[in-house]
């Protein structure tokens, strides 16, 4: 349930009203916009006298929300939410160019890849230490040396860093990454989720392998009921029964998650075509149709790639991909 104030209202008006609604044992999110303050109800709302509430002179008017998930919902927050992450904002406006290779395989790589990629334009690098694997077999990562390696790409080149986190044990590895990843296998990791809302980090958010919007939103709204707003929710593909591509790219998802949420909403073209050649018209497509940004997967020798190097692109390639992406923002911003 919401509860939109008139303009007027004054703090202590509103106040009493928060304090009468949190002694019906509900949480109160309070969310001011440039002309109305909205009250988003969180909790056993069936206590709540609609008609009541309607009547009180400061309330404009009531809603019920249907949605299950509060915090994340744009009804009860009508702006765009801005994430930072060092000097880098996303959402509202801003737009994220995240770029690295899959998997860190050493110093002398993930900086050169870093450095490749500032130049063309990146404000954020992507690099996985951890890497959950189908096969038991394949390259896992290097773990906490891949965390300390990012760090020293980030110190080279100013460029803060985004990795995977893939258990709570992990979490104190974390303390100096300016965003963590949660994957595609984790999105319902709520044990996890909830440990990373105790956190003020921001968190990218994986779409499930098959799961709805809903579900997804649903994913965010455990980090977020629990003080963490910063989250930034990523499409990724998701798996249907077409295997041309390695997932089925949601592009649709960009502008629904915009009409149900305040959140900022990056597409990964990489993993939801795990091919070189698609990365690119479907990191335009994404850039067209209203992401706030596009993480893409760079590799400065794809073919001797540990990791994914099926879908790197190199860095000339991923500098063509700038180029055109700064083009075609212009053209719709």
């Amino acid at each position: 349930m919401i509860a939109i104030l008139k303009p007027g209202t004054t703090p202590a008006q509103m106040q009493h009203l928060v304090d009468w609604l949190k002694h019906m044992n509900l949480d109160v999110h309070i969310s001011k916009g440039t002309e109305v303050t909205v009250l988003g109800l969180i909790g056993d709302t069936s206590r709540v006298d609609m008609d009541l509430l309607k009547s009180l002179d400061m309330v404009e008017s009531v809603k019920r929300v249907s949605e299950p998930y509060k915090q994340a919902n744009r009804k009860f927050h009508p702006k765009d939410t801005i994430v930072q992450a060092g000097d880098v904002r996303i959402g509202g406006g801003y737009f994220a160019m995240i770029a690295g290779p899959c998997s860190v395989e050493s110093e002398e790589q993930i900086i050169a890849v870093a450095r490749a990629v500032k130049e063309s334009g990146a404000n954020i690098l992507r690099g996985g230490a951890f890497k959950p694997r189908t096969s038991p077999y394949a390259f896992q990562g290097m773990n906490g040396e891949g965390i300390r390696l990012l760090l020293e790409a980030k110190k080279a080149t100013g460029l803060p860093i985004v990795t995977e986190i893939m258990n709570i044990t992990a979490l104190d590895m974390f303390a100096d990454v300016d965003i963590i990843q949660v994957g595609a296998r984790n999105m319902q990791n709520f044990d996890l989720l909830k440990e990373l809302g105790k956190t003020q980090k921001p968190i990218l958010l994986k779409r499930g392998l098959a799961n709805t919007l809903q579900e997804l939103l649903m994913s965010a709204e455990y980090i977020m009921s629990e003080g963490n707003e910063q989250v930034i929710l990523c499409e990724r593909g998701i798996r249907t029964f077409e295997t041309a591509t390695r997932n089925t790219l949601d592009l649709s998802a960009v502008s629904v998650l915009h009409k149900l949420t305040h959140l900022p909403v990056v597409v990964d073209p990489s993993h939801a075509t795990g091919k070189a050649d698609l990365v690119a018209p479907m990191a335009y497509a994404a850039t067209a149709a209203g992401a706030d940004g596009i993480m893409i997967e760079v590799h400065n020798n794809p073919a001797c790639a540990l990791c994914d190097g099926a879908q790197s692109l190199t860095p000339h390639q991923f500098d063509e991909v700038c180029h055109k992406v700064r083009k075609i923002r212009e053209a719709i911003v």
